[in-house]
């Protein structure tokens, strides 16, 4: 017998409807914005990783040596892919570039609640606007994604930041300052204790008393005492600009989700703006449900034109985690609009029975295993088929079929011409 890999999950039935009618929510709602499909591969060249973030990246990933030498990974996150994806067709696509992708990702880390080392997200980006509607379009669409999943305000919210106001508050000190690395020891902030996060400001350049002061001004999130404090034109634009993009959210019906959390850092050293994550209102998710953001610099940084670019990726995983806990996760049952169960030689009328109904886009089975009627009628009760129609010697020498409903046991008979006959979706209690 052999055991699944770590981090690894299998997704039976059930559980698997469950997720594919969440994921359809958020890709209906996709489309609804306009997000046009993609499909990426699951292969890149490790480069796309290594180079930017140096080669220690690679103890995170499934990394290894093809067979003709490339050193190559399975994609750990989608953003590098899109990037090199826009930069080799820039010229002939139409501006804004509108994009959605469902898909799973590979990450050698550690496992533990909703983290996996194989997980799925589905991607959101916008290319080619620096407007502020880009990002509140953003924000609008992951929160009607998620209400469309039958959460409410009591069970997210959206901490929104600004990468320029962070960078900008640490270019205001007169000492040099790794901006990058104090930009990640914010994001660790709240899994750290005060002392272990003022430990990692003063590893990245600044004094105690400079690290307790930015902490303290950074929790605050007052953007009024905050531009004060800077008094530089980095950080007033930058502020003007999250106030910009609140704006437009609530233009756009978002603004109620939205909270200003300047500790929202996002540990990834591309992000250049407005910066967010969705957490769990309840504080029952012990880690951030789904973040994103701007970043406007990875386009050029792959070698195509400068561009724009803002976008979200909603783990399942975690999406997950929320609404089971909101109680609005799909039940993870399969459903079954009809069962056509066969009684003796019967199998080309209710061949033709079958075929009908599925042509009107039902779900519908019928025996392949040769059962009697009793091991038919229990498998139709498992696989929760709202109705039976019964096919049997009997019924067709009298020109009938028997419909039953499976929730009542109720039954009755029809002609077998007219079923289902001019009915898109006929039941029990349209026969009877």
């Amino acid at each position: 017998m052999y055991d699944r890999i770590k981090g690894f999950r299998d997704f039976y039935p059930g559980e698997m409807a469950a997720r594919r009618e969440a994921i359809d929510v958020l890709e209906d709602t996709a489309r609804e914005y306009g997000f046009r499909e993609i499909g990426t591969p699951a292969l890149e060249r490790a480069e796309m990783w290594t180079d930017k973030s140096g080669d220690d990246i690679v103890d995170e990933l499934y990394a290894f040596e093809d067979q003709s030498g490339r050193h190559v990974t399975l994609t750990p996150e989608l953003t590098p892919t899109v990037a090199r994806m826009v930069v080799a067709k820039q010229q002939e696509l139409s501006k804004p570039i509108k994009w959605v992708s469902t898909r799973p990702f590979w990450r050698y880390e550690q496992v533990q609640q909703g983290r996996y080392r194989e997980f799925y997200q589905t991607n959101v980006d916008i290319f080619g606007s620096s407007e502020p509607t880009a990002d509140a379009e953003i924000l609008a669409w992951a929160a009607d994604a998620l209400t469309g999943l039958g959460l409410t305000g009591d069970h997210f919210e959206f901490r929104i930041s600004h990468r320029d106001i962070l960078g900008g508050v640490l270019e205001s000190y007169d000492t040099e300052v790794d901006t990058e690395a104090a930009i990640r020891a914010v994001d660790k902030s709240d899994k750290l204790s005060r002392a272990e996060y003022h430990d990692l400001l003063i590893g990245a350049g600044l004094s105690a008393d400079q690290a307790a002061e930015f902490g303290d001004l950074i929790a605050g999130g007052d953007l009024e005492e905050v531009e004060a404090f800077a008094g530089t034109e980095r950080v007033t634009a930058a502020v003007e600009n999250l106030q910009n993009v609140l704006d437009a959210a609530a233009d756009f019906g978002a603004r109620e989700y939205c909270t200003i959390s300047l500790e929202t850092a996002r540990g990834l050293d591309y992000y250049t703006g407005v910066v967010f994550e969705c957490f769990d209102s309840a504080g029952e998710v012990s880690r951030s449900i789904f973040g994103g953001g701007r970043y406007d610099d990875l386009i050029e940084s792959f070698g195509g034109q400068p561009t724009p670019a803002v976008g979200v990726a909603p783990g399942h995983a975690t999406l997950a985690l929320l609404c089971q806990r909101a109680g609005v996760w799909p039940e993870e049952d399969v459903t079954t609009d009809y069962y056509v169960l066969q009684i003796g030689d019967t199998r080309a009328e209710a061949a033709r029975i079958v075929s009908e109904l599925r042509d009107r886009g039902h779900v519908v089975e019928t025996d392949v295993a040769g059962r009697s009627f009793g091991a038919q009628l229990d498998y139709a009760d498992s696989i929760n088929a709202e109705t039976v129609v019964i096919v049997g010697e009997q019924d067709l020498a009298n020109d009938e079929v028997t419909i039953k409903d499976m929730a009542s046991g109720d039954q009755t008979q029809v002609p077998v011409d007219e079923f289902p006959g001019d009915r898109e979706r006929p039941t029990f209690e349209d026969l009877a």
